[in-house]
């Protein structure tokens, strides 16, 4: 090759590009035949014009690379966009600055930060305009979350409620790359986060932030009668006085009107609790089997913590509380995803399928979801058609799409056109490129970051917000317990840590539970699951199984759930969780009830909760449920409800710190 004086060029951003960088620059299938071209000898031949490197096709292809991004790349095979020249002009001016080095190893890269970009950087790259529409969404305010760059993931990333941006060359701002089809301004958003993150990096941590605007720690002036979210809860603490079981009529538009103005407000999260409960009411109304008391009483809860954590100067950013401004979408770019598996849930009669999608680049699981009529089982939907394939192809496959559009809360919808496809291969569950937010070599480092969330009845409504992958070194204690019809196993990680697997019963997928039991005991590699604290531990709910080379959907699986299993040991009472669970049933009866409606007998059933509370050890728990017992007699009115919904969220998020 001729050099050219490459020696002294000095393109430190091409000397920087990674294997990872240039697949998300341009795409896997470029970078292998440009790496082969390369590798075969039949690449191109680099040499210098001033900071311009050029590479010289045997076949006449001549190459430019300037300053400024592949994305200023001239080549004259008249492909649009980066073509599979520009990657290797990279990967042999790559192997032609190492050979030509005098130094045995390349300097090693300063530690640097996204935040040193200035706005006068921003606006060149960005342009007049676009870097005017940033700076009105600066001036709104925002949410991001700041990744600092690890040995295992060398870039550093921002997370904003749509996209992720990851800044893959150190302090050159041509090489921002956000998974955000337009991403102008959320690269300007990335840095402004990097800034406003380095300023208070000792509280804020790894955790969610506001970013400019007015989204300070306090909420908006406004009365109770125009404020939408004081009217939900108002609504809450009519249905706890009244009762699920005696509301009436007047109740349906009423709660249509609050969701109708939650929407108007711009507050999803409260939104969605209130859909859910509306869907809860009409259940009950219906008499259908998936109305549960506890769900009703977790949703009056959730209404009552989002309002007062809102109204709080203290704790998380109040759009992360509320979801503000959080409905837009955006359209993604080609994006790469690995399957890990999906639930299949009965609504009424209807099914519905959710699908988990890792999006290693973005270090985020996506959801997507679709609704089939009729009481059919899993291993039916399996073949059912979903985005141009089968629901089994989807669950367990790698899946290649152009045409993603995602939601605030990682929910995906895929259009259907003729130029942009979406295309998906089978997957042999090699599930070890996952990054390290998703992927867990040990259990106990999973369970600090469990501890550094806030509670759940204030966490953003994401549905896979829990979802991880757990890498197995071993299953032990696998058993099925036929009283409660759910199995149970021990799962150990190989760096450290311990977690307990559950698997319930369900009749809409009738050979789960035996497809999960001979999953586990083949030496399974990988496992899939929602992640709760429970028992004093971690607790997996099962979602996909990797073993022999396969990913198993137990959701999915064949059969009809005859199959034998092996019984587990008796377990032994926990007096915490049984004092715990007995007070939740018994809260959630009052919502149920109506705490106009209780029997005079309610407040002695009351007292025995609370003393089996303190025995336990939970005194402030006890107290609540004391404080409630003075206020539901003789009229019970607002405090009632003020002092249940201290009960409620205190306990609550007690049994999901155990």
């Amino acid at each position: 090759m001729t050099l050219g004086g490459l020696a002294d060029l000095g393109r430190a951003d091409l000397a920087a590009l990674t294997e990872d960088a240039l697949v998300s620059l341009t795409n896997r299938g470029l970078y292998k035949r440009a790496a082969k071209e390369v590798a075969g000898g039949s690449g191109p031949t680099i040499a210098s014009d001033g900071d311009v490197v050029r590479g010289t096709f045997p076949d006449g292809v001549v190459c430019l690379l300037p300053p400024g991004g592949l994305q200023a790349a001239e080549c004259s095979c008249g492909a649009a966009g980066a073509c599979r020249h520009v990657v290797a002009v990279v990967l042999a001016y790559q192997a032609s600055s190492s050979s030509s080095s005098s130094s045995d190893s390349p300097d090693p890269i300063q530690p640097w930060s996204p935040g040193d970009f200035s706005d006068s950087d921003l606006e060149a790259l960005l342009g007049k305009r676009a870097f005017t529409v940033a700076k009105r969404r600066l001036a709104a305010g925002y949410l991001a979350c700041v990744h600092i760059a690890t040995d295992e993931d060398p870039v550093p990333w921002v997370e904003l409620p749509n996209c992720s941006v990851r800044f893959l060359v150190p302090r050159d701002l041509a090489y921002a790359r956000s998974d955000a089809r337009d991403d102008r301004e959320a690269i300007a958003l990335a840095v402004w986060a990097w800034r406003a993150w380095a300023e208070r990096a000792d509280q804020l941590g790894d955790r969610h932030f506001a970013v400019g605007g007015s989204d300070t720690e306090s909420a908006p002036e406004t009365t109770p009668a125009a404020d939408p979210l004081w009217s939900a809860v108002d609504l809450a603490a009519d249905i706890f006085l009244t009762g699920v079981a005696n509301l009436g009529a007047g109740f349906t538009p009423r709660l249509a009107r609050v969701q109708r103005d939650l929407a108007a407000a711009g507050l999803r999260w409260p939104l969605l609790a209130a859909e859910a409960l509306a869907d809860q009411l009409t259940a009950h109304a219906e008499r259908g089997a998936r109305h549960r008391p506890e769900l009703v009483a977790d949703l009056l809860a959730e209404l009552v913590a989002r309002s007062r954590a809102a109204g709080s100067p203290l704790g998380q950013p109040r759009s992360r509380v509320l979801g503000t401004e959080e409905a837009a979408e955006v359209a993604l770019r080609r994006l790469r995803l690995t399957a890990l598996g999906c639930r299949v849930r009965a609504v009424g009669d209807d099914r519905r399928v959710l699908v988990f999608l890792a999006d290693p680049a973005a270090g985020v699981v996506l959801t997507l979801e679709s609704r089939y009529p009729g009481p059919v089982t899993g291993p039916e939907l399996a073949t059912r058609r979903l985005t141009g394939t089968t629901v089994g192809a989807l669950a367990g496959g790698n899946v290649i799409t152009e045409t993603a559009h995602r939601r605030a809360d990682r929910r995906l919808r895929l259009t259907v056109n003729r130029v942009a496809r979406t295309t998906v291969s089978p997957s042999n569950g090699a599930w070890d490129h996952l990054p390290a937010a998703l992927l867990f070599r040990d259990l106990d480092a999973l369970t600090a970051e469990r501890d550094r969330l806030p509670p759940r009845l204030i966490r953003p409504r994401v549905e896979a917000e829990d979802v991880r992958v757990i890498e197995i070194a071993e299953v032990t204690d696998l058993g099925y317990h036929p009283g409660g019809q759910h199995l149970t196993a021990t799962v150990r990680a190989p760096a450290g840590g311990t977690a307990t697997l559950i698997a319930e019963y369900r009749p809409e997928v009738p050979a789960a539970l035996d497809a999960l039991a001979e999953a586990l005991g083949r030496q399974p590699r990988y496992l899939s699951a929602t992640v709760r604290r429970g028992r004093g531990g971690l607790l997996l709910t099962p979602i996909a199984v990797v073993a022999a080379d396969r990913v198993i959907v137990p959701d999915l699986a064949p059969g009809d759930g005859t199959e034998d299993l092996t019984a587990a040991s008796p377990t032994t009472s926990d007096p915490l969780t049984e004092a715990l669970q007995t007070a939740l049933a018994l809260l959630a009866e009052i919502a149920h009830r109506g705490a106009h409606h209780l029997p005079p007998t309610f407040p002695t059933r009351l007292e025995a909760v609370a003393r089996a509370l303190h025995t336990a050890g939970l005194t402030r728990g006890a107290d609540d449920l004391r404080t409630l017992i003075r206020t539901l007699a003789p009229a019970p009115g607002q405090a009632a409800f003020d002092a249940w919904a201290d009960a409620a969220i205190r306990l609550i998020t007690t049994a999901e710190c155990r």
